[in-house]
């Protein structure tokens, strides 16, 4: 199949607007690396890393790929704020030091005050006379105006379907996609748009194209692949997993102990003892109690987080990066030729 034509594509030299998602602690180098190489665009996230484990998933990336040390490498590092927050009051600063690596871009979410890594990426940019690009994660119309203002290069408007954290009260993707496109249809100069939240198929995407977007982001269904870190056990939650198996809420970063995301924030799993105690009655030291009993059982995965969007249901089998990659963009184009017909 011939490539696909949008901004993301020609800015990046893709084949495919596809981007798999920087899930931190997820999303590893070699799952990064074969998207890109399949002809879409790969991340890796930050999460809490060291700059020097950050640089070593990097050169894992380019070594990969075959990407000399002159050459921008074909990755997006993502960043979450709150965790930038500590990293750059600390005596080991992640964010320039991935900078010097040359990523062709990075990605910021989740954050109470994004504005200032933002600049932080402008100003390097203008120093160093590279262009860095800057995607930075939207869940309101009003996150999208102040994403905008800062001119970062694109927004990924993230549902309220999609995986891991996003919006506690984020509109689901098609109507929030909608009114965000909505706000800059007028403009002169306006960022590239991406869309994330439970896109599984070639059909999603090229309904989504046909809406206007430069790109797509698919986290949930790069979890399925032998690539993702996730261990049998978790996957073998995915494979489980239907339509009605997910739930947002803050119930799991409650048992986990993380109470760093910014107001508004939360996370969307698949549900399972964890969401039953709390639908119990359980006050939050009991919940930990089970969750740190069962976390240390060889046995018990009935309180397993296991991140995952609403589309889970919607895959059943392990496959490799590339060929997901592959079959999606397969998928998005037949999808596209069939819709020019209704017009014929």
């Amino acid at each position: 199949m011939g490539p696909i034509k949008t901004q993301l594509t020609s800015r990046f030299n893709l084949n495919s607007p596809i981007i798999s998602a920087p899930m931190a602690g997820i999303a590893t180098p070699e799952l990064a690396a074969a998207v890109t190489k399949a002809g879409g665009l790969g991340a890796i996230g930050a999460g809490n890393y060291s700059s020097q484990e950050l640089k070593k998933q990097i050169q894992t990336v380019r070594k990969i790929l075959g990407i000399s040390e002159d050459k921008p490498v074909p990755l997006i590092v993502g960043f979450l704020g709150w965790c930038l927050d500590k990293s750059e009051a600390s005596d080991d600063p992640c964010l320039v030091a991935v900078l010097d690596q040359n990523p062709v871009a990075v990605w910021f979410a989740f954050g109470v005050d994004m504005g200032r890594y933002i600049d932080q990426v402008h100003d390097f940019n203008a120093r160093t006379g590279r262009n860095i690009f800057i995607f930075i994660i939207v869940s309101s119309v009003e996150d999208a105006r102040i994403a905008a203002a800062k001119k970062v290069d694109a927004l990924v408007v993230q549902g309220h379907e999609a995986g891991g954290h996003g919006g506690a009260e984020a509109l689901p993707l098609l109507v929030l996609l909608a009114a965000v496109m909505r706000e800059f249809e007028a403009a002169n100069e306006k960022p590239l748009i991406m869309a994330a939240g439970a896109i599984s198929t070639g059909a999603q995407i090229a309904g989504l194209l046909s809406m206007g977007v430069d790109g797509v982001v698919l986290g949930t269904r790069f979890l399925f692949t032998p690539e993702c870190s996730y261990g049998a056990a978790q996957k073998q939650a995915l494979l489980d997993a239907d339509h009605n198996s997910t739930a947002r809420t803050a119930a799991f970063d409650e048992v986990l102990k993380l109470n760093n995301w910014p107001p508004n924030c939360n996370g969307r799993a698949i549900s399972n003892k964890i969401i039953d105690d709390v639908k119990a009655g359980l006050g939050l030291e009991e919940r930990i109690q089970k969750f740190e009993e069962s976390k240390r059982s060889d046995s018990d995965t009935s309180r397993l987080v296991v991140w995952a969007g609403s589309g889970v249901g919607m895959t059943n089998e392990i496959k490799g990066a590339a060929d997901v990659l592959h079959e999606l963009h397969e998928e998005t184009v037949k999808q596209l030729q069939i819709a020019t017909k209704l017009l014929s």
